[in-house]
């Protein structure tokens, strides 16, 4: 019931804001042009839809994610987990990981097409440097917070470092890192949309940014739409995975 209540009030929220952008086109505050209405705007994503453009485009872009996503994700574990085993070696390297956490991955670009040209390689490497940093961090944050507790009983039951890694420390560390690999893909997703725009001749990014140049308005708004729609469907989706994985704890954070 609460669930179907909350769903209402977005739905509602939803209706109100097709309403006044309805009612700014029917007045005519804004031209057409620079404004248009909603059903022409849904009429141009059936077309696109039917012809199978923005389908392709969802495709391709998708698939750059996934990619970038999951080398990320191995980074940011194997090097979450040298951290914490081996903190002397993470000295060596962890000013580097400060330095370019506050970098923006979408300032490495000129640099990356000098490098690797508009090919997929450049869009990967942008996906990557902008998840990687909150799975690393959120990994390395479950593996610290370990309760003493538990570490108490491995000690009583002999076990090693690397036991007590393996059965306790890991364990225990499974929902910071699915947290990680949540905001993760987020970044991923908005990331690409951004190479897109400097880098592509395909995807999302491209689409929205060559509909511009051909000032067509419906088109960029579809692109805005389907962004936020896409974004939005994989959250939810990694959020009932986490549930159902962690069977019902941290409700507060998912929901």
């Amino acid at each position: 019931m609460k669930r179907s209540k909350i769903f209402i009030k977005q739905l509602l929220v939803i209706v109100i804001i097709f309403f006044i952008w309805q009612l700014i086109c029917t007045i005519g505050i804004f031209n057409t042009y620079v404004l248009p209405t909603p059903l022409k705007v849904f009429n141009t994503f059936t077309k696109m839809l039917i012809s199978g453009e923005i389908i392709l485009d969802i495709y391709i872009s998708f698939k750059r994610v996934l990619i970038g996503y999951f080398i990320s994700f191995i980074l940011a574990f194997f090097i979450g987990v040298i951290s914490f085993l081996k903190k002397s070696l993470s000295q060596y390297y962890e000013i580097l990981i400060q330095l370019f956490r506050n970098v923006p991955p979408i300032s490495m670009m000129p640099l990356l097409i000098l490098w690797y040209g508009i090919g997929e390689t450049t869009k990967i490497i942008i996906i990557i440097l902008a998840s990687f940093f909150p799975m690393y961090l959120n990994i390395l944050k479950g593996f610290k917070e370990c309760d003493k507790k538990l570490l108490e009983v491995g000690d009583i039951f002999g076990y090693s470092k690397y036991d007590k890694f393996i059965k306790i420390i890991l364990p225990s560390a499974v929902s910071d890192i699915l947290i990680g690999m949540r905001i993760g893909l987020g970044y991923s997703w908005r990331a690409i949309i951004g190479a897109e725009m400097i880098a592509a001749s395909t995807g999302i990014g491209h689409m929205i940014l060559f509909a511009q140049q051909l000032s067509r308005t419906d088109k960029v708004i579809i692109g805005i739409i389907v962004i936020g729609l896409v974004g939005y469907l994989c959250d939810i989706f990694f959020a009932f995975i986490i549930n159902k994985f962690l069977k019902g704890g941290n409700k507060s954070v998912w929901n």
